[in-house]
């Protein structure tokens, strides 16, 4: 049990790498959260440090989730497959988001979450993730709003788990409904410019 616990706040501080932060200071110094909309996420950071840094902070983000679910292998505690397994991969990944949001190396401010909860998604279920994210690209496609296409994507993600692929994991299937909760906290303030029609587009710089 001591591994588990090991592992689960080292998934804490891999989520807690402030990716956009350190790059946005070593790149163009400056501190992502004092520009734009004072987000420490990837598509802050595709506004104010460029398309490239963006791309950057958004695969590191992803990252970060992908391999902190990727922690499971690391303890032997429970057998792959099973139901506790999942758990932990859930939790893990879950973790992961948290120190993304509230991390331990930028003073507790962070992301919204999105990207690495991306990869937490592509490490539990590819195929359920996947397309998800299709919806977003074709959501984003349409309407340049990075924001409407997450959280479209991520109101579809339960039916692709649940109902198209139909997993197995009831811990599965309740993470994708939580999924659902935790985006439309984090997205408070998007969706009520989404309601005003003031959300901006990705590449529109917020004055």
């Amino acid at each position: 049990m001591f591994l588990i616990g090991f592992i689960i706040v080292l998934a804490y501080f891999l989520g807690s790498v402030p990716t956009s932060v350190w790059l946005g200071r070593a790149v163009k110094g400056v501190d992502l959260r004092d520009h734009g909309s004072g987000n420490a996420g990837a598509t802050n950071a595709f506004r104010v440090l460029g398309k490239g840094i963006g791309t950057a902070v958004l695969l590191l983000d992803m990252l970060k989730g992908f391999l902190a679910v990727s922690l499971v292998h690391l303890q032997s505690a429970f057998d792959p497959g099973t139901e506790a397994w999942m758990i932990l991969k859930i939790a893990l990944g879950l973790v992961a988001v948290t120190g993304h949001i509230f991390p331990a190396f930028a003073g507790f401010r962070g992301g919204k979450g999105v990207a690495t909860l991306t990869g937490v998604a592509l490490a539990l279920h590819p195929f359920g993730a996947l397309t998800a994210m299709g919806i977003y690209l074709l959501v984003f496609l349409l309407t340049r709003i990075s924001a409407l296409g997450s959280l479209t994507a991520v109101l579809t993600y339960p039916i692709w788990i649940i109902w198209v692929f139909r997993t197995e994991y009831l811990a599965l299937r309740v993470f994708s409904l939580a999924v659902v909760i935790l985006v439309l906290i984090t997205h408070r303030s998007n969706i009520l410019r989404l309601l005003r029609g003031q959300e901006k587009s990705l590449f529109t710089k917020k004055k």
